[in-house]
């Protein structure tokens, strides 16, 4: 009884380390495929939300004033010149 015992403690713990190892070589992996990823991504120049966001409101406030002007273009050339 004390031979087969010891036989699962050692299957016990031939099975801990290799629990230990397969979850450090997932680690490894997880951190070389997120460098990678974030190399491929700052290779594209893609651009930040925050950047893209910003951009687009400046953008729509820009289009509000010109169609501001040309109405305002509109009215001042639609008045009749007086002599």
């Amino acid at each position: 009884m004390s031979q087969s015992s010891r036989i699962f403690d050692d299957i016990g713990r031939v099975m801990n380390e290799a629990a230990g190892v397969a979850d450090g070589v997932r680690r490894e992996v997880e951190t070389a495929v997120k460098s990678q990823a974030q190399r491929f991504v700052a290779d594209m120049d893609l651009v930040k939300r925050e950047d893209f966001d910003a951009l687009r409101e400046l953008v729509q406030v820009q289009g509000e004033e010109i169609d501001a002007l040309r109405q305002e273009l509109a009215v001042l050339t639609a008045k009749p010149k007086t002599k």
